[in-house]
């Protein structure tokens, strides 16, 4: 019974109050992405909005009156000034459009109303591209697009009261036939930069590779699950602990932040004069996520410049690959790295005294310990190769642990970490490892990036996460140069040498999948991520070069930008063409009803009666009285006066017992009036 209550309600209600309140569920449909995005007033606002042209849509009340809107109105530009301080830009003129679009349903009077609220939803539909291009986000806006295309037919058909789900079926046809146009015109059209970028980075307290570390704010790190890059191996990839891609290297330390050195961001395009690389290149390619940075990463060390199509590739002193401009979009380049490399000076020089530096004061326990270090015979004429042997020992011996709360650190953050916390994620045990190093007079710097990562086994790629965003360390050998130790692995081997990971905590659903089957989950997962890596790789990096890659499979040699506007200009006069000969097709189908009346009308007129242009149903029923046989063949006429009400019904009545087809079939069988001859 509390399922058929709907469908009762529905068919109880007005077709205006039926009509509003599924234009209101596509709306809400099309704004509840947006809410994560928009000030707690908008979605409030937006919600309250909605729900009382429902309540007003439900008992057919009057709409409220235009000092109601004016106010609500004042009240949205006021609070959208004081949430974004302006009233311009992409995030307050989302808000704005959000607003307006909810205020407009109070003044559905009128078709044009109507049709001003569809071109907003369209327009705020858009809108969610500007923070998501997702296949989750794709998928939820093409329901969206039905369902406004569904409501935009239903408000062309002024008539009767059609059904909703014929509506959505001519909707679903018209997307079906655009189909074709929207695919010529997404591989044919010029690629054009996003109008858009992403919002800043707001990563604190949570996994992912920054510029600086601050070391000690954090009394705990939430571990982001989101996919930072996919990476595609030419061959087998390197060993697991061989994944080390390279992001800022942070060599200025102030007792709490590290950051990079001034003289480390002059670009340099030129090879590497101190790097040597051993072994046979590994060649791939990744597709990175946007950052609203400029960093690409790359499997330590790349020496070339990285292939991408639209930006360009600069290289810093300390081998770190930089875009010419934050990453805002999804990015694909190929590279090719060496695993196997020297870099850096093989004698001290006066350049690495920067990374010798402590500030005065900072961690005094700590420089006691390198100087009690120094005093042991073992290691008072040791080389730094010695030394940082003891300091990794003393990590693995000494009860040090890794861990994703570590509480919040005081000032001498190395003190507390090789004396008297013995705990922290990787930032805290690369930070007190170089100071230590620091202090042992050998040169050491922190090196920020990803490593590790997981394969997908449906596609293949390589994923990497922000949860394994890691800092490790470089320290300088003499006859050597710059040597990668990361003594997180000193601490927990497993993060460096397998897939063992801290992990995020799951959520109910998938804790209950996990319990039930451990692999289900994971494969679920795999599958979705496969699935989002075919339509970033087809979709959204569907770049300038894959355009003319596509007129070169096509049969052109050299095409350029004359080819595909002559092929764009083909096509869209073809299809120009296909539209008129369908129009002039589909007018001769136009409203099966319309026609089967028409027949009507001149069946009648043909007999003798004066008809109306206009005549319906019900009034061609009652001319039926005029005709010459109307008294000496009730019958029949009886029979034509029955069919032409249920035409009528068929039109009008709020639950139709007819099928138009079966109308249609009776008209042919009916006995009607012989036609006059004429004069």
């Amino acid at each position: 019974m509390s399922r058929l209550l709907p469908r009762r309600l529905a068919g109880e209600l007005p077709r205006d109050g039926r009509d509003t309140l599924f234009l209101l569920a596509v709306i809400a449909w099309i704004l509840l992405p947006q809410v994560p995005r928009l000030p707690l007033w908008c979605s409030l606002l937006a919600g309250g909005v909605l729900l009382w042209r429902g309540w007003i849509a439900l008992g057919a009340r009057p709409l409220p009156s235009r000092w109601w809107l004016a106010a609500l109105l004042a009240l949205t530009l006021g609070l959208t000034l004081m949430s974004h301080r302006t009233l311009l830009g992409r995030d307050a003129g989302v808000t704005l459009l959000v607003s307006l679009l909810a205020l407009k349903t109070l003044e559905l009077r009128a078709r044009r109303d109507a049709f001003v609220v569809f071109f907003l939803g369209f327009f705020t539909m858009l809108t969610n591209f500007f923070f998501s291009q997702s296949l989750a986000t794709a998928a939820a806006m093409l329901v969206g697009l039905l369902g406004l295309l569904t409501a935009l037919v239903n408000a062309h058909m002024p008539v009767g009261r059609p059904p909703l789900a014929e509506s959505a079926r001519h909707a679903l046809r018209m997307a079906a036939v655009g189909a074709p146009i929207m695919l010529v015109l997404f591989l044919l059209f010029p690629r054009l930069a996003p109008l858009w970028g992403i919002p800043s980075d707001a990563m604190s307290g949570r996994s992912g590779l920054s510029s600086t570390i601050e070391v000690g704010n954090l009394a705990s790190l939430a571990l982001d699950d989101s996919i930072a890059m996919r990476i595609r191996f030419d061959g087998p990839p390197p060993p697991q602990n061989d994944l080390y891609f390279r992001g800022p290297v942070l060599s200025e330390f102030d007792g709490r932040q590290w950051r990079q050195g001034r003289g480390e961001v002059s670009f340099n395009t030129a090879p590497q004069r101190n790097l040597q690389l051993s072994g046979q290149p590994t060649g791939y390619e990744v597709t990175l996520e946007p950052n609203n940075r400029p960093w690409l990463l790359l499997l330590d060390v790349a020496s070339r410049r990285p292939e991408l199509a639209g930006l360009q590739a600069l290289q810093t002193q300390d081998l770190q690959w930089l875009a010419n401009r934050p990453i805002t979009d999804l990015v694909r380049y190929r590279a090719q790295s060496h695993t196997d490399f020297r870099y850096g000076p093989l004698r001290r020089t006066a350049e690495l005294q920067g990374d010798l530096q402590l500030p005065a004061g900072s961690n005094p326990r700590t420089l006691a310990l390198a100087a009690e270090l120094r005093r042991d015979p073992r290691y008072a004429q040791a080389g730094s190769a010695a030394l940082v042997a003891a300091a990794l020992e003393r990590l693995r011996t000494g009860g040090y642990s890794y861990t994703l709360e570590p509480g919040v650190y005081g000032e001498h953050t190395a003190d507390e970490f090789w004396f008297d916390r013995k705990a922290g994620f990787c930032e805290h045990i690369a930070s007190a490892f170089v100071v230590l190093m620091r202090a042992l007079d050998v040169p050491a710097r922190i090196v920020t990036g990803y490593q590790g990562g997981e394969m997908n086994a449906v596609d293949g790629y390589w994923t990497v996460r922000q949860s394994d965003a890691h800092a490790w360390t470089e320290v300088w050998h003499e006859g050597q140069g710059w040597v990668r130790v990361d003594p997180t692995g000193a601490v927990m081997p497993g993060r460096i040498g397998s897939l063992e990971r801290l992990r995020a905590p799951q959520g109910a659903f998938a804790t209950a999948i996990g319990n039930v089957s451990p692999n289900i989950s994971a494969q679920l997962r795999a599958a979705w991520e496969a699935v989002n890596n075919r339509w970033n790789q087809w979709v959204l990096n569907y770049t300038q070069s894959r355009q003319l890659d596509l007129l070169r499979a096509l049969g052109i040699e050299a095409p350029d930008w004359q080819d595909l506007g002559r092929l764009l200009a083909a096509l869209v006069v073809l299809a120009s063409l296909g539209g008129a000969g369908w129009t002039l097709w589909d007018r001769r189908q136009h409203d099966p009803w319309l026609r089967l009346l028409h027949k009507a009308r001149e069946r009648l007129r043909a007999a003798g009666l004066a008809v109306p242009p206009q005549a319906a149903p019900r009034q061609l029923a009652q001319l039926l009285v005029q005709l010459p046989a109307a008294a000496a063949e009730p019958q029949p006429l009886a029979l034509l006066r029955d069919w032409l009400l249920r035409l009528e019904a068929q039109r009008y009545a709020r639950a139709p017992a007819l099928e138009l087809a079966t109308l249609q079939r009776e008209y042919r069988r009916l006995p009607w009036p012989t036609p006059v001859p004429s004069a």
